[in-house]
C-alpha cells in the first residue's frame, strides 16, 4: 500500500489525469447545458491541463518545489473558460501545500485538498453550489475526517464522496435539473480525481476508457439543450487577458481592487495569480475600462475579446436555421425500451412511467428542447395524459399535440407511422388511430391482498392485465404470461412482441420466446429486452 508519494509519482498522476481529461472531453462537453460563454468545459479543462503537464514534463529534476511549480504555472498560463480557471486554481491551491514536501504523506494531502478549495472558491466573484466547485469541497470535507493510512484507500474514500457530490449537483443548481444533466465541471473534476487514483493503483488507461460518473435519471440529450435561453445576454464580450511585469508599486491589494472593479462593469469575473502574473477573466460590455484598470498594475499580454452577441446570433441562427416542421417526445421506463423510441426516431425521451410520472414542467421543458414547431408527446401511461395536456401551456414558440397513449405498446406504434412529409394534424389522427391496432397486456405482481374483476388477490400474485381490467392470476410468471396471452389473441391479430422487463433473466425470456413459437406457430413472435422495473412483460399484439 502507497503510503507516500514523491515527485515521480505526482508526475504520473497528473499526466493520467491530462490523458484522461482527453479521452473523456467530447462526454464531458456533451453535458454542458450552457449554449456560448467560453466554449466547451470537457475540452477547456482537457486543455488547460494538457498545458499544465506540457510546464511539467520541462522538469528534469523530481524535486517536488519544481513539478508543483511547474504543474501550477502551467495550468495558469493555461487555463481556458471559467472550468479551465477554476481547475488551475485547484491545482494551484493543492500545489502550494505540497511543494515544500519531498514525500508526501496523507496528511498533508487532505491539507493540500483544504487549501485547493479555498484558493478555487476565492478565485470566483460569486461561488455557486452545483457546480465544480461544490465537488471539491465536497472532496476537501471528506479529506479533512478521512482515518485512512495509505493513499488507494484514501482515494477510494474521497472519489465516493466526489461521486455523491456530482449527483447531487442538479439538486444545487436549477438550469442543471432543468437539462437533466450533473454539471459538466463536476464531472471534470472527478475525471481528474479518478485518474490519479487509477496511477496510485498502477492501472492503465486503454483504449477509449471512459469513466463511470454518477448522474441523476436525466432526458436524453440533444445538440439543442438550452439553446431557447439564447438572447439574455447582459455583457457582450469575454475578456481574457494576463497582467505581466507588474509595477513595484503594485501590491496584492491592487489586484484585489482590480477583482473589485471588474465585478461592477461586469459578470464571470475571475483574477488570479500573483505579483509576478495575472490572469483576467471578465464578461463586459466595456473592455477598454477593464483594460485601462489593468495597465494601472502593469503591462497587459495575450488579450482575447470575444464578441459573445454576435456568437449568440450565430447559434440562433443555426438554430432557427435546422429547426424541422416536427418532433416526437415520450415518456419511458427502461432502458430498452428507451432504446427501441430512439431507433423509431423520437427526439428525445423522459424517463417516467408507473410510479414514476413527470410533471407538466418536466415535459415542457423536454418539449421545448426540440428543435421543431410541432411536438408530438406519448405519454405512455394513463396517469401522465392530463400531465402531458397541461404542458402545453408551458411552451412558447411551438405546438404540443398530445397523442393519448396509455402504454408503451401504444407508443411504438404510434411513432412508427410518423410521417415527416405529413401535416402535423394528418400525423396527429394517424397517430391517434394507429393506438387501435394494437392489444396490450401486462405482467406484473399485486402489491395488496384485495378482490377485484372476480379475482382473490393476495399479496405478491402474479397478475396478467389488459388497458381496463385484471385478466389473470397465478405463482408462476411464464405460466400465467402465456395464460394472459392466450386471453388477449384473437383471429386479427398476426404478430406478437414481447418485452421483458428488469427482473426477468434472458435465459428465462428466451425459453418462454420458444414455448409460444411452438405453441403459435402461425404467429410472428419477438422478443426484446425492455429494461422496466415493475413490469416482468409487457405484451403487444397487431
Amino acid at each position: 500500500m502507497l503510503k507516500t508519494i514523491n515527485g515521480a509519482m505526482f508526475s504520473k498522476m497528473m499526466t493520467m489525469a491530462s490523458k484522461l481529461l482527453d479521452i473523456n472531453r467530447d462526454r464531458i462537453d456533451a453535458m454542458n447545458v450552457f449554449p456560448v460563454p467560453d466554449g466547451d468545459t470537457g475540452t477547456n479543462m482537457s486543455l488547460t491541463m494538457q498545458s499544465a503537464v506540457k510546464e511539467l514534463r520541462q522538469v528534469d529534476s523530481n524535486r517536488m518545489s519544481e513539478k508543483t511549480d511547474a504543474l501550477s504555472r502551467g495550468a495558469l498560463r493555461g487555463a481556458r473558460g471559467n472550468s479551465g480557471v477554476i481547475l488551475s486554481q485547484v491545482l494551484s491551491g493543492l500545489c502550494k501545500k505540497l511543494r515544500d514536501a519531498e514525500e508526501i504523506d496523507v496528511k498533508t494531502f487532505a491539507k493540500a485538498l483544504a487549501n485547493a478549495t479555498e484558493v478555487a472558491y476565492s478565485a470566483v466573484s460569486k461561488p455557486k453550489e452545483g457546480t465544480m466547485l461544490t465537488v471539491i469541497r465536497m472532496i476537501s470535507e471528506d479529506a479533512q475526517k478521512n482515518k485512512a493510512k495509505n493513499f488507494e484507500d484514501f482515494f477510494d474514500s474521497i472519489i465516493t464522496a466526489g461521486d455523491k457530490a456530482l449527483a447531487s449537483t442538479p439538486e444545487l443548481l436549477p438550469v442543471l435539473k432543468k437539462a437533466g444533466v450533473v454539471d459538466s465541471g463536476g464531472m471534470g473534476i472527478m475525471t481528474v480525481f479518478k485518474a490519479m487514483s487509477m496511477a496510485i493503483k498502477g492501472e492503465e488507461i486503454k483504449g477509449d476508457f471512459q469513466v463511470e460518473e454518477e448522474k441523476p435519471k436525466e432526458v436524453s440529450s440533444d445538440d439543442h439543450a438550452d439553446i431557447f435561453n439564447l438572447g439574455e445576454i447582459e455583457f457582450g464580450y469575454c475578456t481574457e487577458f494576463f497582467i505581466i511585469n507588474l509595477k513595484r508599486r503594485t501590491t496584492i491589494a491592487d489586484i484585489d481592487k482590480l477583482r473589485e472593479y471588474l465585478m461592477s462593469i461586469g459578470d464571470s469575473v475571475l483574477v488570479v495569480g500573483d505579483l509576478s502574473f495575472v490572469k483576467v477573466h471578465v464578461h463586459t460590455n466595456d473592455p477598454g475600462k477593464a483594460l485601462t484598470h489593468a495597465l494601472a498594475l502593469g503591462e497587459v499580454d495575450k488579450i482575447k475579446i470575444e464578441n459573445m452577441l454576435e456568437q449568440n446570433r450565430e447559434l440562433l441562427r443555426k438554430y432557427e436555421a435546422e429547426r424541422k416542421p416536427m418532433g416526437m417526445l415520450a415518456i419511458s421506463q427502461g432502458d430498452g425500451l428507451t432504446s427501441i423510441f430512439k431507433d423509431l426516431l423520437v427526439d428525445r425521451v423522459i424517463e417516467g412511467g408507473q410510479t414514476m410520472n413527470p410533471s407538466a414542467s418536466d415535459i415542457a421543458d423536454a418539449a421545448n428542447r426540440i428543435n421543431a414547431e410541432n411536438v408530438f408527446v406519448f405519454p405512455n401511461n394513463k396517469n401522465i395524459i392530463l400531465a402531458a395536456e397541461q404542458s402545453k401551456q408551458l411552451v412558447e414558440n411551438k405546438k404540443i399535440h398530445v397523442v393519448p397513449t396509455k402504454n408503451v405498446p401504444q407508443g411504438f406504434v404510434s411513432a412508427l407511422c410518423f410521417d415527416p412529409e405529413a401535416p402535423a394534424e394528418e400525423n396527429l389522427i394517424n397517430m391517434i388511430h394507429a393506438m387501435d391496432t394494437v392489444t396490450v397486456g401486462q405482467v406484473t405482481y399485486a402489491v395488496r391482498t384485495t378482490n377485484i374483476d372476480g379475482f382473490s388477490l393476495e399479496k405478491g400474485d402474479i397478475i396478467g392485465l389488459d388497458n381496463k381490467k385484471i385478466l389473470a392470476k397465478g405463482n408462476n410468471v411464464a405460466d400465467l404470461t402465456a395464460d394472459l396471452i392466450d386471453k388477449l389473441l384473437d383471429d386479427s391479430h398476426e404478430t406478437l412482441n414481447v418485452y421483458y422487463g428488469s427482473d426477468v433473466k434472458e435465459e428465462d425470456a428466451m425459453m418462454l420466446c420458444d414455448n409460444l413459437r411452438v405453441k403459435y406457430p402461425d404467429l410472428e413472435i419477438e422478443f426484446y429486452y425492455g429494461g422496466q422495473a415493475i413490469y416482468y412483460y409487457i405484451i403487444s399484439l397487431e
